[in-house]
């Protein structure tokens, strides 16, 4: 499974071991969504800034709260996936491709990827 999509008109899941929501084929990309899709009910303000083009911080690398000297940043897939879902957005993400955003608040460029050693020791935002 290189490419995870789901649509946003699709059920939570339910009744899933952590093994089955972490660590299957989707990487967890799908829970990520899940969460962003119920955070977006509980805190509506935060899902208004990412429908903005802001990229705020979450609990996954990829957030950014101001701008740094540098201004381009990596960030993770599972970011993305939670971003998608706090905007009301399908899942869409290709396990194999990098994808580059700008937030609208700082204007720090963010490639998300699925390259966990871009991300793991910058500097944090």
């Amino acid at each position: 499974m290189t490419h995870i999509k789901r649509s946003i008109t699709t059920a939570p899941r339910s009744g899933l071991s952590r093994e089955d929501l972490w660590d299957g084929p989707d990487k967890g990309l799908i829970k990520c969504w899940e969460i962003g899709r119920e955070r977006a009910g509980r805190f509506p303000e935060l899902a208004q800034r990412c429908l903005a083009g802001e990229l705020p911080v979450l609990g996954w690398k990829g957030g950014v709260s101001r701008s740094l000297k540098k201004n381009a940043k990596f960030g993770c897939l599972k970011y993305l996936a939670q971003w998608q879902g706090l905007r009301g957005e399908d899942l869409d993400i290709d396990l194999t491709q990098e994808r580059t955003l700008t937030c609208s608040g700082t204007n720090m460029i963010v490639t998300f990827t699925p390259d966990r050693a871009k991300y793991v020791n910058q500097e944090p935002a």
